[in-house]
């Protein structure tokens, strides 16, 4: 069930109805985001603390005319190519998680081309070029609105590396557990910043405020330190067992030049090895603390971004959410709203069926109800869905030839 003429075959519906009420039909896909939003706020286990988890991901399109299309940097292919991108949010709290928000990211000369932004639909209020860090913005500020319910917020480097975005969820009175890029420069003392004293005669005046002491990079600071200098935490479950790490924690400042402002920050590094021996690090900064924060949790916040990767890699290769053609941007929060709508579902099915399938999947729920649905098929009626599909294409064929 990859498009619409296929959803139409195994839901025996009209075809064109079915491609009017996805692409055409008035229904307000954001209002039924909302809804799913705080379906899931609602039934979502509270056993730990829950994180509001910010990714983007992005998929590969051949044509021009689908809704914010450009060349542009698309994760799934890890390269620059001709794709749509959007920012995503899941709530997870241990092991559950489902999808809650997106935001399409409109490339600033689709906002700078009125006739195109027309052609496609997009409101006018949408037409502002926005960052997909500002989209992460909004998107928590949104949440915060509906009153969903979550303790945290926390993202990959590409979002940690930015100090605005940590003072924007900072001021909104909520954790944040950002990952950091391993060049990311800090200051083991606060640092006073200065206009440093002229050299020499010769040349302009130093204008340009400096630390008083020297930064270094975190990956710097991970090589100073010693084995006494970690412990070890075990923090969730994964497929494979138990996720077990080194962890490290300390205080640390980081320096704003866009704003020169110094900053206090709580640096997490968290050291693993795989089986083969391979040693992985992975950088975090929070404006949490030990005083009021365990070992345990700080570590277990840092872990939680896994699962809007997963949520991610679920709607793409089990719900199909890059799969159709959204040219439109009413088509676009349609497919969007309706994915959603269907991971909430296979929530409640995790949740539901826990004591007796603890190991559920989305793989599973989606192989089941095809199951279901196969098996009251009889031959007759795939012989009906065959020829039904063959007249709507021929249907097609006709109407591309008639309109060229």
């Amino acid at each position: 069930m990859r498009n619409i003429e296929r959803i139409s075959e195994n839901l025996n519906s009209n075809y064109f109805q079915m491609q009017h009420f996805i692409s055409e039909s008035n229904w307000d896909g954001r209002s039924v985001i909302n809804l799913v939003a705080q379906e899931v706020s609602q039934i979502l286990p509270k056993r730990k603390l829950t994180g509001l988890i910010i990714d983007e991901s992005g998929w590969v399109k051949k044509g021009v005319k689908s809704v914010g299309v450009g060349h542009q940097y698309c994760g799934n292919v890890g390269k620059t190519a001709n794709g749509q991108v959007a920012v995503f949010a899941c709530l997870s709290n241990g092991d559950f998680a489902s999808m809650v928000d997106s935001r399409l990211y409109l490339p600033k000369d689709w906002c700078d081309n009125p006739s195109r932004c027309d052609e496609a639909g997009i409101p006018q209020e949408k037409r502002i070029f926005k960052t997909k860090l500002v989209l992460a913005a909004d998107i928590i500020q949104h949440l915060i609105d509906q009153g969903i319910l979550f303790e945290f917020i926390s993202a990959d480097g590409y979002y940690g590396n930015d100090a605005s975005l940590a003072r924007s969820i900072d001021s909104m009175g909520k954790l944040y557990m950002l990952d950091l890029h391993a060049d990311q420069t800090i200051y083991l003392e606060r640092p006073e910043l200065v206009i440093p004293p002229r050299k020499n005669t010769k040349g302009r005046e130093p204008q340009k405020l400096k630390p008083t002491i020297n930064g270094l990079s975190v990956k710097k600071y991970l090589d100073m330190l010693t084995d006494n200098d970690w412990s070890t935490l075990t923090v969730r479950n994964t497929a494979k067992g138990k996720l077990k790490g080194d962890y490290h924690f300390a205080k640390v400042y980081i320096w704003d030049k866009n704003i020169n402002s110094i900053e206090q920050r709580l640096l997490v590094i968290r050291r693993t090895k795989s089986k083969e021996g391979t040693i992985e690090i992975k950088y975090s900064f929070t404006n949490a603390n030990l005083e009021q924060y365990t070992p345990e949790s700080l570590a277990y916040m840092q872990a939680q971004r896994f699962f809007v990767e997963h949520c991610i890699k679920e709607s793409k290769q089990i719900l199909g959410i890059d799969e159709f053609q959204t040219r439109l941007w009413k088509t676009w929060e349609h497919q969007i709203a309706l994915n959603f709508m269907v991971s909430s579902f296979v929530l409640k099915e995790k949740l539901t069926c826990f004591d007796e399938l603890p190991l559920l999947s989305a793989r599973d729920i989606k192989e089941y109800l095809t199951f279901k649905l196969y098996k009251q098929m009889t031959e007759e009626e795939m012989l009906d869905k065959i020829h039904n599909r063959h007249k709507i294409r021929q249907r097609d064929i006709n109407r591309y030839y008639l309109d060229s």
